[in-house]
């Protein structure tokens, strides 16, 4: 396995990599210190990703949307860069943090694409403060409601342990309990953090090489600390808060976009989705994982760019 050296993953180095003119940041705002790579003019667009991955995991999209937008990718509450703090990890602060960022640069509305947790976080944007939305973008998880309780600790007959695109089978989301667990995976997973990077990507890409040996190095290192991986567990453990929050949400007013991979989530969301907003698209992201933006950059370069005109 090559390796690379820490000064090659550090977010400076990475931002100053991507074509185009990029600059890491910082903001301290919600009693939080948030990081984020900003580049690009036009209307702003913040991209908020998940777990567990950065920032980056835009990477292959942020130079082209740049050329008509004003780009900022966010490390969330307890992801990369940002701050790490004790608690704040339901989806209703992060929220709150993204709209202080939001004050903080300046903006009135932005338009928001998340993915997994990011995806949480900008439905819950959207919800909480629909005077700064102008659009949102759910790429392959929606925001958790009441069905979400219904999830089995033990795997059914028709559901695969060892991977989430299996054809005609539902996924097993084991470690929606074990980022439940306190204490216990941040020992585990201290300075190992490749071991499961590597499980999920070859397990919820359908092209496990769309997420590159760079990449995936940048993720490690960026989950390799205990603290790191409790931040990353506290956005689990508040899922019963999140679905307590959304049963006081009505449906989002701002235009919504969800893209969901043929191999992923995008039957779970043509079937939920109309139901949270007031104009929801949903569009299928053909020979897709879970991974949309790096396993089909240029599918959401072209859905984003349609979308946000």
């Amino acid at each position: 396995m090559a390796t690379s050296s820490n000064a090659a993953l550090q977010n400076a180095a990475l931002a100053a990599s991507l074509e185009g003119t990029f600059s890491s940041r910082h903001a301290e705002v919600n009693g939080v210190r948030l990081h984020y790579v900003e580049g690009g003019s036009g209307e702003p667009l913040l991209l908020l990703g998940g777990w567990p991955q950065t920032w980056w995991q835009w990477n292959k999209v942020m130079p082209a949307l740049a050329r008509r937008h004003r780009v900022i990718a966010v490390d969330l509450r307890g992801m990369g860069d940002s701050g790490k703090p004790a608690d704040g990890y339901d989806k209703k602060t992060m929220a709150a943090d993204i709209h202080a960022l939001v004050r903080h640069l300046g903006l009135s509305a932005v338009g928001i694409a998340g993915h997994d947790i990011g995806a949480m976080v900008a439905y819950a944007f959207a919800a909480n403060h629909p005077e700064a939305t102008t659009k949102i973008a759910l790429l392959d998880v929606p925001h958790p409601d009441k069905t979400w309780s219904a999830f089995s600790l033990l795997p059914e007959p028709d559901q695969h342990a060892d991977s989430v695109i299996e054809a005609g089978a539902r996924s097993y989301l084991w470690w929606f309990a074990f980022n439940q667990v306190r204490g216990l995976p941040e020992r585990l997973l201290e300075g190992r953090s490749r071991l499961l990077v590597d499980w999920l990507f070859d397990r919820q890409a359908k092209d496990p090489a769309s997420i590159d040996e760079r990449s995936r190095q940048v993720y490690a290192h960026a989950y390799s600390t205990a603290d790191a991986v409790r931040a990353g567990n506290g956005w689990y453990q508040t899922l019963t808060r999140d679905i307590d929050d959304e049963q006081t949400y009505g449906r989002v007013s701002a235009p919504v976009l969800a893209l969901g991979g043929d191999e992923s989530n995008y039957v779970y969301l043509r079937e939920l989705m109309p139901s949270k907003g007031t104009d929801v698209q949903v569009v299928e992201v053909a020979d897709c994982g879970h991974y949309i933006p790096e396993e089909q950059p240029q599918t959401v370069i072209d859905a984003l760019t349609a979308f946000l005109c």
